[in-house]
């Protein structure tokens, strides 16, 4: 682990970890993403108040009718003949926009201007981003794209805000780790993790994983997707920003990602509805489009050019985060060669690069399983039927790939497993709290298995040097920092 940033203890801080005036505020904080050896990606938002509607305010009402415009009493999963009808009972508003700017978790965005300042931490001299205005279109957020940074350094910065007349508003402080270079032997330490729902969130202030990730002081963190779950009552772009601001203006949140960088992945539930794919159709999403999701994806979060990529961590690790929505096939479709998650693009991409890299480690991270085993019910991954023959693909070429395996997301307990075709090893995460753990009957242990267990937590890995040369560690943690299971990889 490299000494760095100074990591800013949830005692220590006040809840929101920033300081400033009147407003403009950042109640959902900022989030800095895509870092590179050179670059990195800061993303703001600001914020009519300095934070969120809270816990226990009001909720948005939601009911379905059929195709006849009959009212549905019994209302059957995500059935895609049904169309909903959002109230919002309590709430006095002159439209749905104002009536979900008073709802629980809410954080109402406002107009204004902000800026970056950044150096070297311990530098006498700040870098400084001209002030740009947040874009109103785009739920009041900008992105800054920082490029020509050290390599292998902490960074400090400072978020800064104004209002459009240029009074000065709140202040954010914050920080993060660049890669080191491709030849640099060294210590990479990193975090992934997925599933967040909001209603089970364990801890008054949010998620307990967020301040025992903080311990690690990692390099980088990884959110394979389901950050959240528009299913039940995002009908409408509103409510699905509404979603945002209510997942990343609690406090767990807010002060960890100002203090790591980090990579986000989409999955189903965070693009649009349950199994979706494009041009899926159905009427339970209301207003709400799957287009849209792909949208305020990339509005939400710090991303680049494409949400397929793939980073150097220094000479023992490099790391693939895969796109699993934009370019799948129907799920209903008949499974065979044409049949993809992926598509033909991205496949061929992820061969290439994988070939050419020359990292001890390599690393592919899914928003869905690539091994498994995952229960038999499911249609809409890589260790499904469904998606067999693909499936088959990929791990088969990994097998050819010396020291590379896949972590992944979306399902709700921890393994570690072989696959049993070709002996592919893959980790998954599990959920990010033990109210959001199920799926599997914990005595369900199968061959493939060398651990298992339905619960919530995270996955760290560090990759180091020892005297018998590179290794990478794999550790399972539990939601209070609990080591549950420990894994160590040499290279072939």
């Amino acid at each position: 682990m490299r000494a760095g940033w100074k990591l800013l203890a949830a005692a220590a801080i006040a809840a929101s970890g920033w300081a400033g005036a009147d407003g403009p505020h950042f109640a959902t904080g900022i989030r800095i993403g895509e870092t590179t050896a050179h670059s990195a990606i800061v993303w703001t938002r600001l914020t009519r108040d300095a934070e969120h509607v809270p816990f226990g305010g009001p909720m948005p009402d939601v009911r379905y009718k059929d195709k006849s415009g009959e009212w549905i009493d019994e209302v059957k999963d995500r059935d895609p003949r049904m169309t909903p009808v959002v109230s919002f009972p309590g709430i006095d508003a002159s439209g749905p926009t104002e009536a979900v700017q008073q709802l629980e978790g809410a954080a109402p965005g406002t107009e204004g201007e902000v800026r970056v300042r950044y150096r070297v931490e311990g530098a006498a001299e700040w870098t400084d981003t001209e002030w740009a205005a947040v874009d109103p279109a785009r739920d009041f957020t900008k992105q800054f794209p920082l490029e020509g940074l050290e390599s292998g350094a902490t960074y400090e910065l400072t978020v800064e805000s104004r209002t459009p007349e240029g009074n000065p508003g709140d202040t954010v402080e914050g920080g993060f780790h660049t890669a080191p270079e491709a030849d640099a032997e060294t210590p990479v330490n990193f975090v992934v993790t997925t599933c967040y729902a909001y209603p089970d969130r364990d801890a008054p202030d949010g998620f307990k994983i967020y301040d025992q990730i903080l311990k690690l002081n990692p390099d980088f963190f990884v959110h394979t997707g389901d950050i959240l779950y528009y299913d039940k009552l995002a009908k409408s772009i509103d409510l699905a920003r509404w979603h945002w601001q209510r997942m990343y203006s609690m406090p767990t949140n807010v002060r960890f990602h100002r203090q790591v960088g980090s990579y986000f992945m989409k999955d189903d539930h965070d693009t649009w509805v349950n199994d979706c794919w494009p041009g899926m159709e159905s009427t339970f999403m209301g207003n709400f489009t799957f287009e849209q999701g792909q949208a305020v994806f990339l509005e939400q979060v710090p991303m680049g050019d494409s949400t397929y990529r793939t980073v150097r961590w220094g000479k023992d690790l490099q790391i693939w985060m895969v796109e699993g929505r934009d370019f799948r096939s129907p799920n209903t479709m008949k499974d065979g060669p044409e049949k993809s998650i992926w598509g033909a693009e991205q496949m061929a991409w992820f061969k290439r690069t994988v070939a050419e890299s020359e990292a001890t480690f390599r690393v592919l991270i899914s928003p869905t399983p690539v091994v498994g085993p995952d229960r038999p019910t499911k249609n809409d991954n890589h260790a499904n039927r469904g998606f067999a023959h693909e499936g088959r693909e990929i791990r088969e070429f990994m097998a050819t790939q010396p020291n590379l395996f896949s972590i992944c997301g979306d399902r709700h307990w921890q393994y570690v497993s072989h696959a049993a075709d070709t002996g592919t090893l893959e980790f998954a995460c599990g959920p990010a709290s033990n109210e959001h753990a199920g799926g599997w009957k914990p005595e369900d242990r199968r061959p493939e298995h060398t651990y298992m267990n339905v619960t919530g937590g995270f996955l760290a890995l560090d990759v180091a040097r020892d005297d018998e040369g590179p290794r990478l560690r794999a550790r399972h943690y539990s939601v209070d920092g609990e080591v549950l299971h420990e894994e160590v990889l040499r290279p072939e």
